[in-house]
């Protein structure tokens, strides 16, 4: 009773957010985008839908972040979904009808994720999703997903948890994601920390999913190396929504370590590198990161230190890279767009969708049963290796196999949903740029 209590609860918070989103915003309304297809964008804790043909056709969602600890990735990560709808509707849509999608904002939070999700999978009635990018929202949105069975495709999720609980048949099949998880993040990042010659290092770790997941998976690849995690036996943890640092920082870099590890998201991970500046212990200490605070903006809110220069030039990190076929048409369509190179993710968003698309033509159905039925057909040999979407619909229209060569990567997808990749070592310049300085491979 308590769960169905629950669930009719949070139900009830979705369409009241709705409401009151609706009543707020009396300026959410459809203009049309470069390419003529009436997308719009998506104001903070609000839904978008792209309005075309009958609205029988396929439907897909995304759940991602344009506000939150994670906006400044997740707003320009977003975009990739409609420009792939477009230009799926632009080359005959899915089944013979254009492609809706509903976007939803899930402000880096699981709570909201859960209502979006909800939302999404109850009263818009999707088939599959693009999302989330926070593994904690994609951990609370894929429990709603899979018993509704709707095909959730995160372009940005890392967390190895998603493959212990595919693994034991959690998902039944509804999940899968286009960046590979931070086991193989944290294998690379360990290499790197070798290659650099750093024998001692210590970890602070946001306190969720991603940090924990990815610190376990660090401690165990970076002594199988031979290495020392010098504060293993007593991990920095901190709670996602702290503001003030100072005894975590003091916890990170006891023991003198050769490098921290920081595997933060940008608003927390400024204020603990700006706290640990202001105590002086970032002295001959190397910093490490990850993806989750690979942004442009990152090192102007870390900030500088009174002589000018930036806090945290010199700082090292990986992302996931893209290497993939059809990233160099992606590059040009999304210049040719936003008149920008894309940025971190973008490529993954794009496959996510495409490979929602393509699964439902190839199944032959609009549905979720459908697409988890052929997602990992259209991703994975044997057939026809295509890395245009339109061309790929052609061939499925044709009855003909396809292996999906992404933006992102090959993106094949194992049992488990997940795929391997490569990983960009980016840096800090002394001018507060990050530039990509090399590509290591967890094997």
């Amino acid at each position: 009773m308590k769960k169905i209590i629950g669930a009719f609860a949070l139900t009830l918070t979705t369409l009241t957010t709705g409401l009151l989103v609706a009543a707020c915003d009396g300026n959410n309304t459809t203009t049309p985008n470069a390419s003529g297809n009436g997308a719009t964008s998506t104001p903070a804790g609000s839904t978008t839908t792209v309005p075309v043909g009958s609205g029988q056709g396929l439907k897909i969602g995304s759940l991602l972040p344009t506000t939150g600890d994670l906006a400044a990735i997740g707003q320009q990560m977003v975009e990739s979904v409609p420009l792939l709808v477009n230009t799926v509707n632009a080359c005959d849509g899915v089944n013979g009808k254009p492609v809706t999608l509903v976007q939803v904002d899930d402000q880096t939070d699981p709570k909201a994720g859960a209502a979006g999700m909800t939302k999404l999978a109850t009263l818009d009635k999707v088939a599959g999703v693009v999302g989330s990018f926070a593994s904690s929202v994609s951990s609370a949105a894929v429990s709603i997903a899979v018993p509704n069975k709707v095909m959730l495709v995160s372009p940005g999720s890392t967390s190895p948890v998603f493959t212990e609980k595919a693994i034991k048949g959690d998902y039944k099949g509804y999940w899968a994601r286009t960046a590979p998880p931070d086991t193989y993040q944290a294998q690379a990042l360990a290499q790197l920390a070798n290659k650099r010659g750093f024998k001692r290092v210590s970890t602070v770790v946001i306190n969720n999913d991603y940090g924990v997941g990815f610190e376990k998976a660090f401690v165990q690849a970076f002594e199988k190396l031979g290495g020392t995690v010098v504060n293993k036996n007593n991990p920095v943890r901190y709670d996602p929504k702290a503001t003030t640092f100072d005894t975590e920082v003091q916890a990170a870099f006891a023991g003198k370590p050769d490098a921290v590890l920081g595997v933060f998201y940008e608003e927390t991970g400024s204020l603990f590198l700006k706290s640990a500046y202001q105590q002086g212990v970032t002295q001959g200490v190397q910093i490490m990161l990850t993806d989750g605070v690979k942004s442009d903006t990152f090192p102007d809110r870390v900030g500088k230190a009174a002589d000018g220069k930036y806090i945290i030039a010199g700082a090292i990190g990986t992302v996931p890279g893209s290497n993939g076929r059809g990233l160099e048409a992606f590059t040009k369509l999304w210049q040719s767009k936003k008149g920008v190179a894309p940025a971190p993710y973008t490529p993954h968003g794009w496959d996510a969708a495409a490979l929602l698309v393509l699964a439902a033509q190839a199944a032959k159905e609009n549905t979720g049963v459908g697409i988890a039925s052929k997602i990992r057909e259209v991703a994975n040999p044997p057939g026809v290796e295509v890395s245009d979407v339109c061309e790929g619909l052609k061939l499925l229209r044709e009855g003909k196999d396809i292996n999906y060569q992404g933006a992102s990567g090959n993106v094949d997808i194992d049992q488990n949903g997940d795929v391997v990749g490569v990983y960009d070592v980016w840096t800090v310049s002394d001018d507060g740029k990050i530039k990509t300085v090399e590509q290591v491979s967890p094997k």
